[in-house]
């Protein structure tokens, strides 16, 4: 009787404590997580109104054109595409810090184990988020690095 009651404590499953330094720390982390998605949230309006006046801008001024070089040659619709794709690449993981900041005040200061575990279910998205942009940039680097040793190879 005593080895099944032992067998029954071994099994189960440790619960996670949370200090009230961890408490702390959670709730400095989605204070700063606030103030920087605030920062992203207004860097993402200022890239969609540049977005949306860079074509005109660059009717209207072609000196700008020539300054921009290859890129001011491509004109002011791929520049707004671009744009617009760096104002989402900003927005989501600003989106993913406020949600992380709002499930995490209230998980910390009410002691909702739910918002905790959501809150952290978006801190992962964000890392994974970064990871995979980090990614992404090495594989271009290293596409670059392979295309210009075959250029070479090439013109030799």
């Amino acid at each position: 009787m005593e080895n099944l009651q032992e067998q029954e404590e071994a099994t189960e499953i440790p619960k996670l404590v949370v200090s009230e330094d961890m408490r702390s720390y959670f709730y400095q982390m989605a204070k700063w997580m606030n103030f920087l998605a605030i920062v992203g949230f207004a860097f993402t309006g200022l890239m969609i109104m540049s977005a949306l006046t860079i074509g005109a801008v660059m009717s209207t001024n072609p000196q700008l054109v020539t300054m921009m070089g290859t890129m001011g040659s491509s004109g002011g619709a791929v520049m707004t595409v671009f744009f617009l794709i760096l104002a989402f690449a900003i927005f989501y993981p600003s989106l993913l810090m406020f949600k992380y900041s709002v499930k995490a005040k209230l998980g910390v200061l009410f002691g909702e184990q739910a918002s905790l575990d959501e809150a952290i279910g978006k801190l992962k998205s964000l890392f994974k988020y970064w990871g995979i942009i980090i990614i992404v940039y090495i594989a271009l680097y290293a596409f670059l690095i392979i295309a210009q040793v075959m250029g070479k190879v090439a013109a030799a």
